[in-house]
């Protein structure tokens, strides 16, 4: 089992590390200009990235995560509203886990 020293050393690279990232992303790109183009790209990379990890789960899951994507899609499309898609999803997972335990 590792000690707690070793814990706390691993996280504190891991931070230093996300940080450094996040940080250098930021300076290299306030450096340069960027065209509209590239503007785009940026502005729907986080929604990409998110339809990725939602793309691979879905592939690996089951109905009830099958179900709560649906909920949060079809509330989405119909309120527009992110916060109301969440909760859809958790709630239609919930409910599934009662139902079929």
């Amino acid at each position: 089992m590792p000690s707690d020293l070793s814990t706390w050393l691993a996280l504190g690279v891991v931070a230093a590390m996300t940080f450094g990232t996040r940080i250098t992303g930021a300076l290299l790109m306030a450096r340069f200009d960027t065209s509209p183009r590239i503007e785009r790209f940026l502005d729907s990379l986080s929604v990409a990235v998110i339809a990725a990890l939602v793309a691979s789960a879905l592939a690996q899951a089951g109905g009830r995560e099958v179900l709560s994507v649906a909920l949060a899609i079809l509330i989405t499309a119909v309120t527009r509203s992110a916060i109301g898609a969440m909760v859809a999803g958790m709630a239609g997972a919930a409910l599934w886990s009662y139902a079929m335990p």
